[in-house]
């Protein structure tokens, strides 16, 4: 007869309480690892659609009218407003949007997006100055769109402008990119 204690068999091959074996283990660790990428999937979709999104999406263009030629004196600029190129039902007053337009001679006008081309404040104009000024990080802009001073990488985003029938029209997109 030996000292040890003699320990029955049902319990000699089951684990202490409280630890984990190490197939318990590596099935836990696997399952983390799968949740983990799921939800990370899960997430990344709604991410990478909202980066792709507009190489496969087109925008919608669309020329809008502003007014009649006669109503723009020649050598000023007005702020007009207009209907965005893709407004949502429930838009409501945030579907118009508005630009600068110059009448720079008797038949040619030039528009400029109301944001400054820093961080997208919207720049008012200065008649007495003849300035475009941006009141967030104190950008200014010449009478023709480029940069005078301040943080702005580059002058103001020009609109594509026409006369059609005796009317000014703006070509409207729904984000300026010239």
């Amino acid at each position: 007869m030996t000292n040890e204690p003699q320990i029955p068999p049902n319990e000699a091959s089951t684990p202490a309480s409280g630890s984990i074996t190490a197939e318990r283990r590596k099935f836990l660790a696997w399952l983390s690892i799968g949740l983990s990428g799921l939800i990370a999937m899960l997430l990344g979709i709604p991410v990478i659609g909202f980066i792709l999104g507009p190489l496969f999406q087109e925008l919608p263009e669309t020329w809008r009218e502003v007014g009649a030629v006669d109503q723009f004196a020649i050598g000023t600029t007005v702020k007009v407003s207009f209907l965005d190129p893709s407004p949502m039902l429930w838009a409501g007053v945030t579907a118009q949007t508005a630009a600068w337009l110059r009448r720079v001679s008797a038949d040619e006008f030039t528009a400029f997006a109301m944001n400054c081309s820093h961080l997208g404040c919207p720049v008012r104009w200065l008649p007495q100055a003849q300035l475009f000024m941006c009141p967030c990080h104190g950008g200014v802009y010449y009478a023709d769109g480029t940069v005078a001073a301040g943080p702005p990488p580059r002058g103001l985003f020009h609109l594509p402008v026409r006369i059609r029938g005796g009317k000014v029209e703006i070509r409207a997109s729904a984000v300026p990119i010239e």
